[in-house]
């Protein structure tokens, strides 16, 4: 029976946030073999994420509030032992599918690994560790999720309608993935890791997602607009009004006082933005 600290630190609810990208990549060619979309669904989502969680809180053994999670209990080797296993799990599914499809599973729980090891971790590395994340967990994660739904059809991966929209995702991650990092600036201290939102501070990490929100925004209207219509990029607009709003409101509290750049008030925010963005892609794909 596993432990409840082991099944509360794989934080599999936190995939919710992550869901975006998937629906995102099944909405630009909604025509896929509904096995094959839910055996990608659970890969990712019930497997390599919160495998790639377990694993890093592991090494983390974090005492103050994590991504999804307000009062991380102690980790044991269980939570290690659970965490490898989901990810072979994953891998000999991943295979069932597609070479390529497991190859690029593996691949991703390598660099998600790489985060937290203390052999690398690049948690400590502001910049490669952005970088890493945005690409990552955007750009690689669209191509992965095309590779599983369409493992016969490589050639889509060429075609600029799916590679912009993989390059959106990584755009809209890079100034999304500092907000999930802001209320961790002291554990952060304590450890010497310096993430990108520590190094920018907190009103530079507010500023710094708002410009890149606004640029990445630009980019998803250009793309609904040239391959769908002015009518779903509007749409793109009016489904992320409710984030805007809560963003901006959030910012003024900041600047009054800094306590309120907190747990609670992040974990808001991603949920307002992967409800909003889950269910536009999901219009998108059903439409």
């Amino acid at each position: 029976m596993i432990k409840r600290a082991t099944l509360l630190h794989l934080r599999i609810p936190f995939s919710f946030f992550l869901l975006p990208v998937f629906l995102f990549a099944w909405s630009v060619y909604p025509d896929v073999d509904y096995w094959r979309l839910v055996s990608v669904f659970v890969i990712l989502h019930l497997l390599v994420y919160p495998a790639s969680n377990g694993y890093n809180s592991y090494f983390d053994k974090d005492e103050d509030s994590i991504g999804g999670l307000k009062v991380p209990p102690k980790v044991s080797k269980e939570l290690y032992t659970t965490s490898l296993i989901m990810d072979a799990v994953a891998l000999i599914w991943a295979f069932w599918i597609s070479g390529y499809f497991a190859l690029c599973i593996f691949i991703y729980g390598a660099v998600s690994k790489a985060y937290s090891h203390p052999m690398v971790r690049l948690k400590k590395m502001p910049f490669i560790g952005w970088l890493a994340a945005g690409i990552f967990q955007g750009y690689f994660t669209f191509i992965t999720t095309m590779i599983g739904l369409y493992p016969d059809q490589l050639g889509l991966l060429t075609e600029w309608r799916v590679q912009i929209p993989a390059i959106l995702s990584t755009c809209l991650l890079f100034g999304s993935y500092p907000m999930t990092q802001v209320y961790q600036h002291e554990e952060d201290a304590r450890r010497g890791d310096l993430t990108i939102s520590r190094l920018l501070g907190v009103r530079g990490t507010f500023h710094f997602t708002a410009i890149a929100f606004f640029f990445s925004s630009l980019g998803y209207f250009a793309f609904y607009y040239y391959y769908e219509s002015l009518t779903d990029a509007l749409i793109f607009y009016g489904a992320l009004l409710p984030v805007l709003i809560y963003f901006n409101i959030w910012y003024f509290q900041v600047r009054k006082d800094q306590e309120m750049a907190n747990f609670d008030k992040t974990m808001m925010l991603n949920l307002l933005s992967a409800i909003c963005l889950n269910l536009f892609f999901l219009y998108q794909a059903l439409g």
